[in-house]
């Protein structure tokens, strides 16, 4: 009996294998659209719905020829047809289908939808009706010719951004004109061309019909939520609509908690971003039986994913690890997840109270807010407890004063201590279009760099391309500093010394500072010089 046929998918690398053949044998060059830069100009002149159904990507033009990358140049007749419709010659290169296809996908198709949706507005009623939780894809925005040109331009605009791996959505309204803006890697980037004013109040009804909001109501915050499913997955959005001069914004923030769930599952300190000798002493006080592990930083710093990736380190099924947090954004399976709900009464330091009555050896608070919060918190961590918690202060030495102005007793608060992580977010640059650069002493200076070491050095950056929109970054990772409580360091404290002295002496103990450890990610080749001076303070370095 003859064995059936067994079906094997073709890798990539077999696809690599099999254009370069064809373009061999047709006498075509192969080219690599992973590391090719694409004109976005050029792209704008083709039709999307064509190179969608011809599978092919425009290049380059030279002179009154256009060349096109295609996946398969045996087939002419096609070929023919895309010249026949463009009305000029063409020159053919080879590339697989798909990259072709993610390229289309990915970048200038989706932005293409985007600008054609903003086009030609008229006023049309929305739906109080419609329904919040609905599918979301590129088929379906292209595909519905009878949906209302405002509800297309709304759903593009966030299938867009789901696309950019945006973390935020910003409709900003000028006197002339509304402006949309991606949060991209904590950067704002225009998202296309500003929208006529006229149509202003339509988009932000239908933001509003979507999050369950009053739509009559336009002189006062209005907070609520929506859900998509995208590629498979529910998504959602918290938005928020404040009234301003001009009219009301509106904010969205991505919230896409299946993904990052199965993130956070894997999450480690490994990935957060620490130096060595910083990872080693972090991950002994997270080992503490009890005491207080405080995160500081500005909004949007990656403290929650820090404590989420310490609680992920040390979890286990002998202790019981309890939060409190305002929202829960992202679910940890085997933690005991607090909401706050201040409406109904269930603040930080209420909750706390609770918590502790239901016997927990590991607790996270959050944020610090108010002297109860802080109070409560320390008292847990004096009495058995390990209790990981974040509070808002610029570094580690501005969060004992931060504490002490809150009415906070001195020794209760130094005797909780275990150690102080302050930590910022810098974009890490792309990896697809990386390079080589040196900078002059005139730069080099204004750092608070030395010229003599650092003249010769082979500095790093992004030169834009697909991949990251044009920016030269991709991703993120996080800079340190780490403040341990030694007897001399709490004696000094107690002691009510200036901050300076603090820093000082942690300097001695070995403490590497912010910006010395953004210094070394631009060592590492990481992140480039400028955006080290946007997110560090030079002086810190000196």
């Amino acid at each position: 009996m003859a064995q059936a046929p067994v079906l094997t998918l073709p890798t990539e690398l077999d696809e690599t294998e099999r254009a370069k053949t064809l373009a061999q044998r047709y006498r075509c060059e192969f080219v690599d659209l992973k590391h090719f830069r694409i004109q976005h100009e050029l792209m704008k002149r083709v039709p999307v719905d064509m190179m969608f159904r011809y599978n092919f990507v425009p290049l380059e033009q030279q002179d009154d020829r256009l060349i096109i990358a295609v996946s398969d140049p045996s087939r002419l007749m096609v070929l023919d047809e895309i010249a026949g419709l463009l009305g000029q010659r063409i020159a053919t290169r080879v590339a697989t289908l798909t990259q072709i296809t993610d390229l289309l996908k990915k970048t200038e198709q989706s932005q293409r939808v985007l600008d054609e949706a903003s086009e030609g507005m008229t006023f049309d009623v929305v739906s109080a009706h419609d329904e919040a939780d609905e599918t979301i894809s590129i088929e379906k925005l292209t595909s519905e010719e009878d949906i209302s040109p405002i509800i297309r331009l709304v759903d593009t605009t966030i299938f867009t951004a789901l696309e950019r791996r945006a973390s935020d959505i910003h409709i900003e309204t000028n006197d002339d004109s509304l402006v949309v803006k991606y949060r991209i890697d904590g950067v704002l980037q225009l998202a296309m061309a500003a929208i006529a004013r006229e149509h202003h109040s339509t988009i932000l009804s239908r933001i509003k019909v979507m999050s369950e909001l009053d739509i009559a109501e336009r002189r006062v915050p209005q907070d609520g939520r929506f859900r998509v499913r995208y590629k498979g997955r529910l998504i959602d959005f918290r938005v928020s609509i404040m009234p301003t001069v001009h009219g009301e914004n509106a904010v969205l923030r991505v919230l896409d908690k299946e993904s990052m769930s199965e993130k956070f599952r894997k999450l480690t300190l490994d990935v957060v971003g620490f130096h060595e000798d910083d990872l080693r002493r972090f991950r002994r006080y997270i080992r503490e039986p009890y005491g207080m592990v405080l995160v500081t930083g500005p909004t949007g710093s990656g403290k929650t994913t820090t404590l989420y990736a310490a609680l992920n380190e040390i979890k286990s099924d002998e202790d019981k690890i309890i939060t409190i947090e305002d929202p829960v954004e992202y679910q940890i399976r085997g933690i005991t997840q607090v909401p706050v709900n201040e409406k109904k009464g269930l603040t930080f330091g209420r909750g706390l109270r609770s918590i502790l009555r239901h016997d927990p050896d590991k607790i996270l608070v959050g944020e610090i807010r108010d002297q109860e919060t802080a109070q409560i918190a320390i008292n847990a961590a004096l009495t058995g407890h390990l209790v990981f918690t974040t509070v808002h202060a610029n570094n580690v030495v501005d969060v004992l004063g931060r504490f002490l102005n809150m009415g906070v007793e001195a020794y209760n608060f130094v005797s909780a201590l275990n150690c102080i992580l302050a930590q910022r977010l810098v974009r890490t640059i792309c990896e697809y279009c990386m390079r080589t650069v040196h900078h002059n002493e005139e730069v080099l200076i204004a750092s608070g760099f030395d010229p003599a070491e650092w003249r010769d050095f082979d500095f790093r950056e992004g030169a834009g391309c697909i991949e990251c929109g044009g920016t030269g970054y991709r991703g993120r990772t996080a800079i340190h500093e780490l403040l341990d409580l030694t007897d001399p360091i709490r004696e000094m404290i107690l002691d009510k010394k200036p901050s300076s002295e603090v820093r000082r002496l942690a300097q001695q103990e070995g403490m590497q500072f912010l910006r010395e450890s953004a210094i070394d990610r631009v060592r590492r080749g990481l992140t480039t010089l400028k955006e080290i001076n946007k997110v560090t303070f030079i002086e810190a370095s000196r």
